[in-house]
């Protein structure tokens, strides 16, 4: 089965109010747990990957590890640019077998914004490749977005409408109270999605796709875990999941998801090290990690998405 764009993907979701889990992918073990859980539940897919990430393990290698993923599983899988930060990404994906992109144009002023999104959407569509496009800033750090909370905007629904007809994007990452990372809020303090933007969002642009970027849910015990095993870092604060099911279940179609992979993953090879100090054989560590990856996966496809047996 070959590569899928998002279009029937969203649409599907939209109409059933769930949203598909857009899972950042790094290497082997990260896609192997997320496809793996994608098809214990036939749910469909997106995996998407950042600069960071094309850096680090190179397209090519990315490309055929999700094609692997392809021929193994049969899902309906979605191949996605994370964050493009300008048109010669976005272009070298579209050209490098990508099935959709993001161009990020947030923080730019709104015109040039609007005419960078309109560049990327008009070469992506000649090439049968959908485009994501963002208006608003999400505060935090995630590879190369780093956007501090003074700098951090909410997306402004007068703008949404005027955005969609002038660039044609395909789907809209909004900023509605998400942030980057896994800690986002500080002690204390209770974690607000803004309903009303989406409504009147979802109000002014019925039918269309929207993107939650940002939207980790940290489960407590992963961090616990990397304490518990050697690992210095602060408490997790997430959005709560029942935040983002009510999100799926209006107007937004695609969740994206990758610091909970993170922890977890991080989690389970810091036990597994701790655990059995003479293991150094990576297949002994790695198959843990990849274990705990699949397992957050089904449970945000569970409880988060509503994906499952949507594939």
């Amino acid at each position: 089965m070959p590569l899928v764009t998002t279009t029937k993907m969203f649409a599907d979701a939209y109409a059933g109010g769930y949203a598909i889990g857009a899972f950042n992918v790094n290497d082997m073990e990260i896609i192997q747990g997320i496809v793996q859980a994608g098809q214990a539940l036939n749910a469909p897919l997106i995996l998407q990957v950042s600069k960071g990430a094309r850096a680090y393990a190179n397209h090519t290698y990315l490309v055929k590890l999700v094609e692997a993923a392809l021929e193994v599983t049969g899902l309906p899988i979605a191949l996605h640019l994370d964050h493009g930060p300008d048109f010669a990404t976005c272009k070298s994906c579209i050209d490098g077998g990508f099935s959709s992109v993001m161009i990020d144009g947030s923080h730019l002023p709104y015109e040039e914004n609007v005419a960078e999104t309109k560049k990327v959407v008009e070469y992506a569509h000649a090439h049968g490749v959908v485009v994501e496009g963002e208006l608003g800033q999400l505060a935090g750090v995630e590879d190369d977005v780093n956007v501090s909370a003074e700098d951090a905007s909410y997306t402004k629904p007068e703008q949404v409408q005027d955005f969609v007809a002038r660039t044609g994007v395909d789907s809209l990452a909004i900023a509605i109270g998400t942030s980057h990372g896994a800690f986002k809020f500080k002690p204390g303090t209770k974690p607000q999605l803004r309903f009303d933007i989406l409504r009147e969002v979802a109000q002014r642009l019925p039918g269309f796709p929207i993107v939650l970027h940002g939207a980790s849910s940290v489960p407590q015990e992963f961090v616990a875990q990397i304490k518990q095993y050697g690992g210095a870092m602060d408490d997790a604060i997430g959005i709560p999941e029942d935040m983002l099911r009510e999100a799926a279940k209006m107007a937004v179609c695609k969740i994206n998801i990758d610091s909970d992979l993170r922890l977890a993953m991080t989690a389970a090879l810091r036990r597994h090290l701790t655990e059995n100090p003479g293991h150094f054989d990576p297949r002994q560590y790695l198959s843990p990690a990849r274990n705990a990856i699949q397992a957050m996966v089904e449970h945000k496809i569970e409880n988060v998405l509503g994906c499952a047996g949507k594939a």
